[in-house]
């Protein structure tokens, strides 16, 4: 049975889904809108929202007994990818070699109309 994992420093959920479950020795953290966990406010530029939304996935990872250096797959969902370079600038102040592997798409709309969302899944 997957553990749930909950942390008061990201966002709490805004439907039916955990922030991130366990399953043996991997953390599946669930897609992290840019929402500041402490004012519940989402800045209005991609910038911001980018380094928003890894904050949360950064303290959700940390909430589950892992770390930002032990992410396999990230996955990127913006609704401009005129935003791609900034994405990857601020993506880059938060991981370093060698990577996680990476998929970012282009999708027409996220909820609370932010321009970004990000999931993750790292080992513990």
């Amino acid at each position: 049975m997957p553990k749930k994992i909950s942390t008061d420093s990201a966002p709490a959920a805004i439907g039916p889904y955990s922030q991130a479950l366990v399953s043996g020795n991997l953390v599946f953290v669930s897609g992290q809108l840019p929402i500041d966990p402490k004012t519940g406010e989402m800045p209005a530029d991609i910038s911001a929202q980018v380094k928003n939304s890894l904050k949360n996935i950064q303290s959700i990872v940390e909430a589950s007994g892992s770390s930002l250096t032990k992410v396999l797959k990230v996955s990127i969902f913006l609704t401009d990818l005129a935003n791609f370079q900034t994405a990857n600038e601020v993506y880059a102040t938060f991981f370093k070699e060698p990577y996680p592997a990476r998929s970012t798409v282009q999708i027409s709309a996220l909820p609370k109309g932010a321009l970004v969302e990000i999931d993750a899944i790292a080992e513990i």
